[in-house]
């Protein structure tokens, strides 16, 4: 009966360590990388509700928030912004309450400078988006959520926020999920400039394990397991 048991617990620990691993994020289907790369050579981040904005005005520190001109350049970490809330305002030091949402950083900036050309000769105004980020996951060596400092970030310039690949990372695989759609590119072959594509606000970047890894990482536990368990069995045979 003793012995019964011992086999079936050994079946049991078998099937278990022959799992398959499971990536988070799996699909059987991709939209279309044209459509992608088109909608990238036309995008601009659009303000919207929660948005966290720095606004600059040269030589008028009083009325900037998070000036990108002042001597100590501030951003989101210092909570140096002001954020537009559920009406789309954001509330601006001597113009008060200004509708931002719905527009670009460049449009916004108009917007602004001719409100403060009342009381301003030609205002030169930037505004910035503080909290941009997209989220890389997976095989990559540091995944997590990543700033976009920049207007324009590659999804090559992400991956090397990331510290780049890790040894286990299928690149034929790379999976970048938007606004309920789910693109799935090669990275190991660079055509129509595919390494170049554009990532966007709330992107989710996922890079998926390629076959063997699970395999690789449990050989050595499986090799002492199968010398224990064979050992056991001899022990078991010389029994009379």
């Amino acid at each position: 009966m003793k012995f019964s048991r011992f086999i079936l617990l050994v079946l049991n620990v078998l099937a278990l360590a022959s799992c398959s691993y499971q990536n988070i994020f799996t699909t059987d289907r991709s939209d279309s990388l044209e459509e992608l790369m088109r909608v990238d050579t036309i995008y601009q981040h659009v303000i919207g509700i929660d948005d966290k904005l720095s606004v600059s005005v040269w030589n008028h520190q009083n009325m900037s928030i998070g000036s990108v001109f002042g001597i100590y350049n501030s951003n989101e970490v210092y909570g140096k912004w002001v954020m537009v809330d559920v009406n789309g305002d954001a509330m601006l030091p001597r113009i008060g309450k200004v509708t931002l949402a719905g527009l670009t950083v460049v449009q916004a900036a108009d917007t602004l400078s001719k409100r403060y050309s009342s009381m301003l000769v030609d205002p030169i105004i930037v505004v910035k988006i503080q909290n941009r980020e997209v989220s890389i996951l997976g095989e990559v060596r540091t995944p997590g959520k990543y700033i976009l400092e920049k207007e324009t970030n590659t999804l090559t310039e992400i991956i090397a926020s990331a510290q780049g690949f890790e040894f286990y990372a299928d690149k034929k695989n790379v999976l970048l999920l938007r606004n309920n759609k789910s693109y799935i590119i090669d990275l190991t072959v660079l055509e129509n400039n595919n390494y170049q594509i554009i990532v966007q606000n709330g992107d989710v970047i996922s890079v998926p394990s390629r076959g063997g890894k699970m395999v690789d990482k449990r050989a050595p536990t499986l090799i002492a397991f199968a010398s224990a368990i064979t050992a056991i069995a001899v022990l078991i045979s010389l029994i009379p």
